[in-house]
This record gives C-alpha cells, sequence and structure tokens, in this order.
C-alpha cells in the first residue's frame, strides 16, 4: 500500500463519484439495430465509450479509440506493458428496481444503477487509480492501459477485434469478478432451439441469455374465471409472485415474477420462465400448446445444475450451471429459447448439446445456433496470482486461496491473464439484479486495491 495514493484517492473521493455517476446515466445496452460506423454496438455503448475516454484525456492521459469496439488509456512507463480490463457495456435494467436504474442515486452510502458492479464501477476506480499513481509520482517499470470494452454482455467481440488490430498487455487483470484472484474459469456454452407451429398462447420471459429471467408473460385463450383457482393453488407457498388479468371473456393475460441474477449464480435468482411453464402446465391448454408446455416443464423443471437434462458434473474448477434465459413464443409458435450452461474446465461442448438436445427431443424444438468459449486455468504459483493474493492480503487483512468461477470474464481472452475483484468474500452476488449498487466507501477502497495491484505488477520496484 501506498500511503500517498491513498490519500489522493481519498481527497479526490467526490470527483470520482461524480465521473461514474454521470456515465451509469448513459443506458449502454447493446442495440445493433441502430449500429452504425463507429457504433458497433449501438449509440448509448458509443456515447458510454466517448465519455470514458474524454475523462480519461481530461485527466492527462493519451487515449485510443478502436473503432468502437473497445477503448483504451494509457500511462507510459517501460516496454512491457500491465493491462487492467474492464467494460461499458451493461445488461438491460429488467424489472423490479427501488431506485432509477441509471439514476445514480446514493442511499444509506449505497450508489445504486445498473453498472456500478458490473463492470462502470470498477472502470472508473481503475480510472482515478493510474491518475493517484501518475499525480504521486510512482515510479513505473510498466506501462499501464486500460482496456475499455463495449461488448463483454454479448459475447466479447470487442476483445476479439482488440486482439486482432492491438498487441496483447504482458500481463493483465480484469476487475470483473471476485476477490481474493480468480485463477480459473469455467467453459460458457450456449445454445438455442426454436418450434414452428400454430400457437394459441404467448410467452415472454427474459431479456438476455446470460441474465436469469425475473419476469415472465403469457397471455392464455381461458377465461380469468379458469385461471384463478389454479393459478392460486398452484402459488400456495410459492417464492413467486404471480397475477392474471382479463384480455377479454375468453383470453386471459398471466404475469408471473421471479427475481434476476447472474446466468453463472442461477441458484440465487428465481427464475420466472420456469415458474411460468410450470403454472401453464396445471391449466387446460390444448393441442401443441399442451404437449410443447409439458414437455419443456419435464425437462427442465426448476433445475440449476442440468440434473433432469443429465448434464450435471463438476470438477476442481466447479459445478456445472444451467440457465434457460429468454423464451420468445407467439402465435407462429417459439422463435428463441436460449440455454446458458457454465460448465467445469473438463466438460466437452459436444457432449453437452448432445444431451441437451437429447434431454429436450421430447419438446419439437429444433437447435437453431451453438456456441461456446473454453475456460482456463493459470497455476497459483504463477507470478500473477501470487502477487494479486499478496496485495488483497495487505489491504484486506486476510490470505486467501483463489478461485474458479463460472462467470466468463474478459481474463479468458487475453494471455496471461486472470480477474482480481470487486465482489467481496461471502457477499451475494448484485451483477444483473434489481438495485445493484457498490457501497461508496467499497468503491474507494476497491480504487486503492486496483492502485495497490497496479504498483505490484508495474511498479519500479516490483
Amino acid at each position: 500500500m501506498n500511503r500517498a495514493v491513498d490519500k489522493w484517492i481519498d481527497d479526490h473521493k467526490e470527483e470520482l463519484i461524480e465521473a461514474l455517476r454521470a456515465n451509469l446515466s448513459i443506458a449502454s445496452v447493446k442495440d445493433t439495430e441502430h449500429a452504425g460506423e463507429g457504433a458497433p454496438f449501438g449509440p448509448m455503448i458509443r456515447k458510454a465509450l466517448d465519455d470514458a475516454l474524454a475523462r480519461g484525456k481530461a485527466l492527462g492521459f493519451d487515449t485510443v479509440d478502436y473503432d468502437g469496439y473497445c477503448g483504451a488509456i494509457d500511462m507510459a512507463g517501460g516496454d512491457e506493458q500491465l493491462g487492467v480490463i474492464c467494460h461499458l457495456d451493461i445488461v438491460p435494467e429488467g424489472t423490479g428496481w427501488t431506485y432509477p436504474p441509471y439514476g445514480g442515486e446514493i442511499h444509506d452510502g449505497k450508489l445504486y444503477a445498473r453498472g456500478t458492479m458490473d463492470d462502470k464501477g470498477p472502470a472508473f476506480a481503475a480510472l482515478y487509480a493510474m491518475k493517484a499513481i501518475k499525480e504521486c509520482g510512482v515510479p513505473l517499470r510498466r506501462s499501464v492501459r486500460l482496456i475499455l470494452g463495449c461488448d463483454e454482455e454479448s459475447g466479447m467481440s470487442c476483445l476479439k477485434h482488440y486482439n486482432q488490430v492491438a498487441k496483447a498487455p504482458t500481463l493483465s487483470f480484469s476487475p470483473d469478478a471476485e476477490y481474493p484472484v480468480v485463477n480459473s474459469e469455467k467453459m460458457i456454452f450456449r445454445t438455442e432451439y426454436e418450434k414452428k407451429f400454430d400457437s394459441a398462447i404467448t410467452l415472454h420471459a427474459g431479456t438476455r441469455r446470460n441474465v436469469v429471467p425475473g419476469e415472465a408473460v403469457a397471455t392464455v385463450p381461458l377465461a380469468l374465471s379458469r385461471i384463478v383457482p389454479i393459478m392460486e393453488a398452484f402459488m400456495e407457498g410459492s417464492e413467486f409472485a404471480c397475477s392474471a388479468e382479463a384480455i377479454d371473456e375468453n383470453n386471459t393475460k398471466i404475469i408471473m415474477k421471479g427475481l434476476a441474477a447472474h446466468a453463472s449464480e442461477p441458484e440465487h435468482g428465481k427464475n420466472a420462465m420456469l415458474a411460468m411453464l410450470a403454472l401453464l402446465d396445471k391449466l387446460p391448454l390444448e393441442g401443441e400448446d399442451a404437449h410443447t408446455v409439458n414437455a419443456l416443464t419435464n425437462a427442465l423443471k426448476f433445475d440449476c445444475h442440468g440434473e433432469t437434462l443429465g448434464i450435471d458434473s463438476e470438477d476442481a474448477s466447479g459445478r456445472l450451471t444451467l440457465n434457460p434465459g429468454v423464451l420468445d413464443w407467439d402465435e407462429t409458435g417459439i422463435h428463441r429459447l436460449t440455454f446458458d450452461v457454465r460448465a467445469p474446465i473438463s466438460s466437452k461442448a459436444e457432449e453437452l448439446e448432445k444431451k441437451i438436445t437429447e434431454g429436450i427431443k421430447e419438446t419439437g424444438l429444433v437447435q437453431t445456433d451453438i456456441s461456446w468459449s473454453e475456460g482456463y486455468y493459470i497455476s497459483p504459483d504463477d507470478e500473477l496470482v501470487k502477487k494479486l493474493l499478496d496485495v488483497y492480503a495487505a489491504r484486506f487483512g486476510q490470505r486467501l486461496e483463489p478461485l474458479a468461477i463460472g462467470g466468463g470474464t474478459y481474463a479468458r481472452h487475453m494471455k496471461n491473464s486472470v480477474a482480481f475483484g470487486i465482489e467481496r468474500p461471502g457477499e451475494p452476488g448484485r451483477a444483473h439484479m434489481p438495485d445493484e449498487y457498490i457501497p461508496v466507501n467499497d468503491l474507494i477502497e476497491d480504487t486503492k486495491t486496483i492502485a495497490d495491484a497496479i504498483i505490484a505488477l508495474a511498479g519500479a520496484e516490483a
């Protein structure tokens, strides 16, 4: 820890908060419908990137714009380079917020907005950590580059573009996971299905495949009076909330509310899609609608680990998780059903595909897309891991072992890279959830911790 750096950060706390709040006010959700030259992910992500790069330049750093895919803010040092990799894109706000999702309001010492934890908070903490190091004259043997990606939540094409047009850092870390250090990430396996048929129902659930659906909305060709008794019996003792309203005397709209969460931790959410399917399976639907609902309900149940599909597995990198994330179903059938699987690094994509497809065979769904990203593992004895563990121990006063996680960070797409912070051990995850927030004191402590990491890995005395 560097006392001068810590003091500078404390003295500029309000400046950091206001800079972050300004970026949090930008709803930087991917919007390819309005993409254009220099804005491959839409105008709002472009706006968030422009804001961050402008602030970096105003703080005295050189900046680079890589075609709107990502940007970089540079601090001079030696020939080798340390990368700090963050992202400015966010998932949609979803429902269930107490405070405005882009308001950046502070209540009881907590800063609320989409992106406070994932990942704008860490990005601006890293920027001000760099500024503190520069202002305090800390000598560096490596240059430092803050890389600001713009498509982390939807495939990481931003970093793939970066690797095509720029040289990868010598070593790097991404403050987009958990403390103390993440040295292993599971495989991310994703697949999608469709089924075309004439349907009398509609069902829409989820916003992104990597988010547990917090709400599902369905319409069914049944009178409200027929539905209410079945719904009330189904919901007795349930952790979900459900309501129904008549569209007309023969049709009803049903709303199921659960709890959104990150797809890597589905057990922390309540999947409203699965609850809606289970409820619809109790209703007197007919024909192919009844068959499809029943087959999906039987195949998926409320599993978080793919038990019924036969894909549940575990190794040193952790246990498999399954998230059915998006379901779009209208009068022409199911246009999209997505599965997001975080699988142990020993898993084989071909085997996962085979088992999932076999497991939902009775539904009649046909696969339309498949993709996966292999996980990674870096030895705890590696210098990068050891030094970051030392940083955490010095700052937080406890020495912990490195972690294996199900979340996917930029570390998997950059050589010699790990994830470092910012979620604290034992705290429930807040990323992708309603009322996402970061305690202001944590934000300042994270800024100091990132500065510690930069000094440890890039400082002249490292």
